[in-house]
């Protein structure tokens, strides 16, 4: 499930951002990792790609510049996940952020938010929460924690993001995006 959960968050990277005040106290934090791509950054990495005859290069050229941040808070500490949850929680609510998909996976869950856009194929904000328990990489005496929040803020298409992520086929749970 850990290599799962990377593969997302590395294939999602240039995917995702924003640049809410109440989850930047993440940022500081010594128990959870964080990674901002801004604006700029991400205009660099399409204007290189932007020459490219791969369909797949287009398409993400075409998601990038409708970006504005990506942020990425990683944590492997119980008590900055609890914290990380509770403050989704606000955050979702105080956002009006509406839950797009939910997918359990024994002891794992991954739930996507969106604030929606000027119509339906488009979303200002996309945000990614997981969190879960690998206890096999220590036995089941002792339990790592994992949670990941990943959000992106921007005019962002819903079927490029869905066309990109099926092609890279990360995760069965994922096809469920293109049908809600």
């Amino acid at each position: 499930m850990k290599k799962i959960i990377i593969a997302i968050v590395c294939v999602c990277l240039p995917f995702f951002g924003m640049s809410q005040s109440v989850l930047d106290k993440f940022e500081d934090s010594d128990r959870i990792g964080s990674v901002t791509i801004n604006k700029g950054m991400l205009d660099i990495v399409a204007s290189m790609m932007e020459d490219d005859n791969d369909e797949d290069s287009k398409e993400f050229v075409e998601i990038a510049k409708g970006i504005n941040n990506i942020k990425i808070f990683i944590s492997e500490d119980a008590g900055a996940s609890a914290d990380m949850a509770a403050t989704l929680k606000q955050y979702v609510k105080s956002s009006k952020l509406e839950e797009l998909m939910k997918v359990k996976d024994g002891d794992t869950n991954l739930r996507f938010y969106i604030k929606n856009g000027k119509n339906e194929d488009r979303v200002e904000e996309l945000l990614m929460f997981v969190t879960g328990i690998d206890d096999k990489k220590h036995g089941s005496n002792h339990h790592n924690f994992e949670t990941v929040l990943l959000t992106m803020t921007g005019d962002i298409d819903l079927t490029k993001v869905g066309s990109l992520t099926r092609k890279m086929k990360l995760h069965k749970g994922l096809e469920k995006l293109d049908k809600e």
